[in-house]
């Protein structure tokens, strides 16, 4: 896929990899952050559909590909610096994080201790056998 020139990741930085942050497109609820390199980037480009690159796995990751919790990607936003990625998605069947939640940011500081702030949706362990 061509790209204009005024909207090209830069790749070069941090060792190949970008941070990309993924919002839900309807509630604007902050999902996950991960990353990207440039085959990432263009697998998501091709199939409409987030894919990541885990530096646990050292590769490739299709967002969802285990679970079935694919994010449908709808706008991609690239920061002032060329070095981070915002996705606007949809994300199906409600939850982003492998814990189960709808977000990976489930645990706030509220009056001097930890409280979880975003919904259980699937237990892992009958998700992820």
């Amino acid at each position: 896929m061509d790209l204009p020139e005024d909207f090209r990741p830069d790749f070069s930085k941090a060792g190949g990899l970008i941070p990309a942050i993924a919002q839900s497109a309807d509630s604007g609820e902050v999902l996950m952050l991960a990353y990207m390199n440039e085959e990432a980037f263009l697998a998501t480009l091709r199939t409409g559909e987030a894919h990541y690159y885990s530096r646990s796995r050292q590769s490739l990751w299709h967002k969802g590909e285990s679970s079935g919790h694919v994010q449908k990607v709808r706008a991609l936003r690239l920061d002032c610096d060329e070095d981070a990625l915002l996705l606007l998605v949809d994300q199906v069947g409600g939850a982003a994080c492998h814990t189960g939640r709808t977000s990976c940011f489930y645990r706030e500081l509220h009056e001097g201790g930890a409280r979880e702030c975003s919904p259980m949706i699937f237990d892992p362990r009958e998700v992820y056998k």
